[in-house]
């Protein structure tokens, strides 16, 4: 990855893995639940993201199994993906701190008038 700000795709799926090794429906069902429902990832973006994200070395399969006649492929975080997700929240965190921050103070907007 880049020195830049991590797309938000990529952020809910590497949250999404970061406390558990999940298969691909489970992945669309956790991004949904950790964005309150904003984000509804379709199967062919997760699966492009997956596959990127694979090749970058950010994320493993954990296994492959047969369930109900059908493969399943369970993905997990690598080491190199847990770094690049911590180092992430971290600049987030940061931030909003300083939004906050920067919030609390008052200003004046025109003369004699406060915000």
């Amino acid at each position: 990855m880049t020195g830049r700000a991590m797309q938000e795709p990529t952020l809910l799926l590497l949250t999404a893995l970061a406390d558990a090794p999940r298969h691909g429906y489970a992945l669309i069902q956790e991004i949904a639940t950790i964005s309150g429902g904003r984000v509804a990832m379709r199967t062919g973006t997760l699966y492009a993201a997956l596959d990127r994200l694979l090749d970058q070395g950010v994320i493993r399969v954990e296994r492959d199994e047969v369930v109900d006649g059908r493969a399943r492929r369970t993905y997990a975080l690598a080491e190199p993906g847990r770094a690049l997700l911590a180092e992430e929240a971290e600049r987030l965190r940061a931030v909003a701190a300083e939004a906050q921050r920067r919030l609390a103070v008052v200003r004046p907007v025109a003369k004699g008038v406060w915000a």
